[in-house]
């Protein structure tokens, strides 16, 4: 798995100027887009919105990475999975990872951040992050294995989960804060798998503070999210070297 995830960081960023550079400038860009939008032209009223954006968006960008290259993520590898018996799940797995360094090779953006609005580094980030790493692995390996698979069935997903996940962002709280939802509508914050992990995510990089209860939701999603992803994985995984 180690190999299979050292080639892909070597693909993803081949013969670019910036390389790695992208995984932060991406982010910081849409960011930049945000502020204008909501800040300045709508104004709405977050104390530090510049900050908000980037605790939110930089988490959520590894999810929307790993779920709309998921459809590639088997696909991708046909030869190697029409040639070689292994556990194909693992090909998922090394995408999310991939993601996954990206997305912390920004968190020192995210202090720099910190550190230019007073905010101090945080001790409690030691084992909060790991946590929250762990938590949102869980989420986003389950989603992407479920997309992986089905997109070997049904290849429209592929061009369907772009527009899902563009959607998904604007009815998670990543561009706003919780509570501007009407309380009439907040139950439905807690059917967004990614809802509690981006609340916990600001309130770990802000405050060094985890909500329970916020951890706990993130915590069943996860394991929603992979016996869904597995169960759906396993029972198609025979038919795979005939549909890549």
């Amino acid at each position: 798995m180690l190999v299979l995830l050292a080639k892909e960081l070597r693909i993803r960023y081949k013969s670019t100027a910036l390389g790695y550079a992208w995984s932060v400038a991406y982010p910081l860009a849409l960011a930049l887009v945000f502020y204008f939008v909501f800040k300045v032209v709508a104004r709405i009223q977050v104390e530090n919105y510049a900050l908000f954006v980037v605790m939110g968006l930089f988490p959520w960008q590894w999810f929307q990475n790993s779920i709309v290259g998921a459809s590639g993520f088997l696909l991708g590898n046909a030869q190697l999975i029409k040639k070689v018996r292994f556990e194909r799940s693992l090909l998922v797995l090394v995408g999310v990872l991939n993601d996954l360094v990206h997305f912390l090779a920004s968190l020192p953006v995210i202090a720099l951040f910190l550190l230019a609005s007073g905010s101090p580094l945080r001790a409690a980030w030691l084992w909060q992050v790991p946590l929250l790493v762990l938590l949102q692995l869980g989420v986003t390996f389950g989603f992407a294995l479920l997309v992986a698979t089905a997109n070997l069935f049904l290849r429209d997903l592929e061009r369907l989960i772009g527009i899902a996940t563009l959607l998904w962002l604007y009815l998670t709280p990543v561009l706003y804060p919780w509570d501007m939802v009407p309380e009439r509508l907040r139950w439905t914050l807690w059917l967004n798998p990614l809802n509690p992990l981006i609340q916990s995510w600001r309130g770990a990089l802000a405050d060094g503070h985890l909500d329970p209860a916020l951890v706990a939701g993130a915590a069943a999603w996860a394991v929603a999210a992979l016996l869904a992803g597995r169960l759906l994985y396993t029972r198609l995984e025979r038919r795979f070297a005939e549909l890549v």
